[in-house]
């Protein structure tokens, strides 16, 4: 293995990075440092979160500043302020011992004439969120055609938050020899036009994912029905009370709505999403790295940027889609060398998916049970008792208060007394002696799949007998076995079709085979469900609220849905459909 007196870089560099704690290179800087060090073609970097990227290109990016020329030479494009600011505290922690060479954020949320008044200092690095940038350039009060390097961080993720016209426009006020270096963690199509438009033959380094998991996590997953996951994950925090986690959730909604749940029930938890301002941002991240919050609940893109030391737990409230977000989330913690430990919540529709995530990273998942009152309880009067035990109780110790007491109990023998403060410390866990298991015990999805996929090879072939007739005709036939209901959900409320299908699944009891076709609309949705379940689907949604509202469902059979005979388009998924028409 290199160390980074192997990689070509500078004195001081040297001198300063063992002061930072950073002795042994990363993989990703090991690959990228002695080839950035020469600064003389485009590069590709393709490696997860937590990997070392900032000080893979950064410190190269030091060595290649000319100290003596006062302006801007190097612009970093960050996808969020957070980023940015970890960005540029990196950068300059770096520079201790270079005199001249200075690094500046400039982000949204801030003041942007304090931002005009560092940058009116001439600093030769300026690390910006797309949107700032713009404004500054605008302003007039920011130049960077003079520029020799640009590297775009996590930018997969600066697409995904509709960045890719702020990009094409920062971009084209560079010089066209400047040098481009691109950091990511996936390569998407779009990706590939920045590299095919803006880059010219980049030397590349591509950390696998499914290599590079960090080994210092435990994987563990439990298996619960969808709509025992809140209380399934109550119980591990209650049975670990020193846990310091980020829970993950795919839509802002679902986001808010357990983080509100948690709150109620008194945990110390908050979300983090992008319906916040920046300035609630900050609040809530101020409050988790003071550990005045246990917890953050948050989806993929609010969670980029975040830099939290001593994370105990990742937490997959919703399993996402692929497994390279799957490594982005788990890298959060097990950080620096400490263990850290990554729980996935799963019904058994969600099996199949952590099973290929298995496959894929070559890790082990271990199963765990949700746990159970009993343990709880044990674990906490454990700890209480401990705790009690290592009072001094010498140390301001109110006389009068101890006399009262003294009195109080006099009456009591010690067995009684004891009992009776065990008894009010397991009330205060306020769980029931009767709490139910809440492991799903259910026969697995992959019988349900095999029964699915043979109703649908049975439903193709009838499908495809009936392809000489008339569209209407088909379409009436195969929806007269279904009915149409409304629901007073729809893409606002930052969910996806297969979001929907799960849901009505989840709260009627019912099989994704059992549901038709699903129509979504700006507010409104209309499904289609088999006519023998229509009742079970009414009452099942009886009295249910979502965020504050309460939802609504009723038969329409006026409204039916354009059969498309495909859940899984992935038009589904409007960020899919917004890329498509950037593609255009």
């Amino acid at each position: 293995m290199n160390t980074f007196k192997d990689l070509g870089l500078s004195a001081k560099l040297l001198k300063v990075l063992p002061e930072l704690g950073i002795d042994i290179p990363t993989p990703i800087q090991e690959q990228s440092i002695p080839l950035l060090a020469l600064a003389d073609k485009d590069f590709i970097g393709l490696a997860q979160t937590g990997t070392g990227k900032t000080a893979a290109y950064g410190l190269p990016l030091i060595d290649n500043i000319d100290p003596k020329l006062k302006q801007t030479q190097a612009l970093i494009l960050t996808p969020t302020r957070e980023l940015g600011q970890q960005v540029a505290q990196h950068i300059n922690a770096f520079t201790k011992y270079f005199d001249d060479i200075h690094a500046v954020a400039v982000y949204g949320g801030a003041s942007i004439s304090d931002q005009i008044k560092a940058l009116k200092q001439m600093p030769q690095i300026i690390v910006a969120t797309p949107g700032r940038l713009i404004d500054l350039i605008d302003r007039k009060a920011l130049k960077i055609d003079k520029i020799n390097l640009v590297v775009l961080d996590e930018a997969d993720e600066m697409l995904n938050m509709g960045f890719k016209e702020d990009i094409d426009n920062i971009l084209s006020h560079t010089p066209a020899e400047k040098h481009t270096w691109l950091f990511s963690a996936t390569m998407p199509k779009e990706i590939r036009h920045i590299v095919k438009k803006y880059m010219s033959e980049p030397n590349e380094v591509t950390l696998n994912s499914k290599k590079e998991i960090n080994e210092n996590i435990e994987h563990r997953y439990c298996v619960v029905k969808s709509t025992d996951k809140t209380d399934a994950l109550k119980r591990f925090m209650d049975l670990e009370n020193d846990m310091r986690a980020i829970i993950f959730c795919r839509t802002k909604l679902s986001a808010q709505d357990l983080a509100e749940s948690l709150k109620k029930a008194h945990y110390r938890v908050d979300a983090l999403h992008g319906d916040l301002s920046q300035g609630q941002r900050d609040i809530v991240m101020r409050r988790f790295k003071s550990h005045t919050l246990q917890v953050i609940v948050a989806t993929d893109v609010a969670a980029r940027g975040i830099d939290v030391d001593n994370l105990t737990h990742v937490i997959h409230y919703t399993l996402p889609d692929e497994t390279a977000y799957y490594t982005h989330r788990s890298g959060r913690t097990a950080r620096a060398g400490k263990k850290g430990i990554s729980l996935s919540l799963v019904s058994t529709r969600e099996v199949d998916r952590l099973r290929r995530f298995e496959r894929d990273l070559k890790v082990e998942f271990n199963k765990v049970n949700v746990p159970h009152v009993g343990d709880i309880q044990l674990q906490n009067i454990v700890s209480w008792a401990t705790s009690i035990f290592q009072v001094d109780s010498e140390l301001n110790l109110n006389k009068l208060a101890y006399q009262q007491a003294e009195l109080i109990f006099k009456d009591i023998d010690k067995t009684e007394l004891l009992k009776k403060l065990v008894t009010s410390e397991i009330l205060k866990l306020n769980y029931s002696a009767k709490e139910r298991d809440l492991n799903d015990k259910s026969k697995s999805e992959k019988h349900e799949r095999s029964e699915r996929s043979d109703n649908r090879k049975s439903r193709d072939k009838e499908m495809s007998k009936s392809t000489d007739f008339d569209s209407t005709t088909s379409t009436s036939s195969s929806s007269s076995q279904f009915e149409t209901f409304f629901i007073n959900l729809g893409r606002m409320d930052e969910l996806t079709k297969k979001d929907l299908l799960d849901m009505i699944c989840d709260y009627a009891k019912l099989k994704k085979n059992d549901i038709g076709d699903i129509e979504m609309q700006k507010s409104i949705s209309f499904f289609e469900v088999d006519r023998k379940f229509s009742k079970k689907v009414l009452s099942s949604f009886k009295n249910v609220e979502l965020k504050g509202r309460k939802l609504r469902v009723n038969n329409d059979a006026t409204r039916p849905p354009q059969r498309s005979h495909s859940r899984g388009d992935e038009n589904d998924n409007p960020r899919r459909r917004r890329a498509k028409r950037i593609r255009k």
